[in-house]
């Protein structure tokens, strides 16, 4: 995509085409070398005016998120990364309601706000947290282009601490997007951003990489544990 930045943009979002924008290996694609990593792109794309950008946190949002991308009538990009889904089901697919989030476990002691894979990888770390007594509240973010503000600013107000992930480097990310919302609202909470290093990124297996920048669920249980337990 980073090719692609002018055409998006000039050819794209300023008539307002009704194209959409399939990006395949997002984040971290393994062993297919450093120049394929796609860190960048909800940096470089939320900025862009008209266009929808989504990410979905399985195979069946993905399939979902198509059909709804073809049904705004302006230009959307869709976000995902190589490699196998999550084995669910791909029947019915069904449209998303343009930029909204959606709760997938309630919690007390905080919040897990994901955009991407990065919202299941964040339930299946709540699921596990909440074995030792700490409830998490986990929501799928699915937008970074409209985010859902009403959503986020109740779960900035209901919680002390938020913890934000995405596959995609922190300057300009969706982490950032949170932050500058509630800085515009007023909305005093701490907010820490889960995501990849400002650095070039050499070729490995993607599990491993995951591993290394703590965005496995062993690695978000280890950050969670780190900001929530005090």
């Amino acid at each position: 995509m980073q090719r692609s930045f002018d055409q998006v943009q000039h050819d794209v979002s300023l008539q307002k085409l009704p194209v959409v924008i399939a990006m395949d290996r997002a984040g971290l694609v393994g062993e297919d070398g450093p120049t394929h990593h796609g860190p960048f792109d909800l940096s470089f794309l939320r900025c862009i005016p008209n266009l929808t950008v989504m990410a979905p946190q399985d195979e069946w949002e993905l399939a979902s998120m198509l059909r709804t991308a073809l049904q705004i009538g302006g230009p959307a990009a869709i976000r995902y990364p190589r490699g196998p889904g999550f084995g669910v089901s791909l029947k019915n697919p069904d449209l998303i309601a343009l930029g909204k989030a959606k709760i997938t476990r309630p919690g007390k002691d905080g919040a897990l706000l994901g955009i991407g894979i990065m919202s299941t990888v964040a339930r299946q770390a709540a699921d596990e947290l909440a074995k030792e007594g700490l409830e998490l509240e986990v929501v799928n973010a699915r937008f970074v282009k409209p985010l859902d503000q009403e959503t986020i600013i109740e779960l900035l107000k209901r919680h002390k601490r938020i913890l934000t992930l995405e596959e995609n480097v922190r300057d300009g990310g969706f982490g950032s997007a949170v932050m500058e919302l509630a800085e515009a609202r007023g909305v005093s909470c701490q907010i820490k951003i889960l995501s990849l290093p400002d650095e070039l990124i050499e070729a490995g297996p993607r599990n491993k990489l995951l591993e290394i920048y703590r965005l496995d669920r062993d690695g978000v249980i280890q950050a969670a544990r780190e900001f929530f337990v005090r």
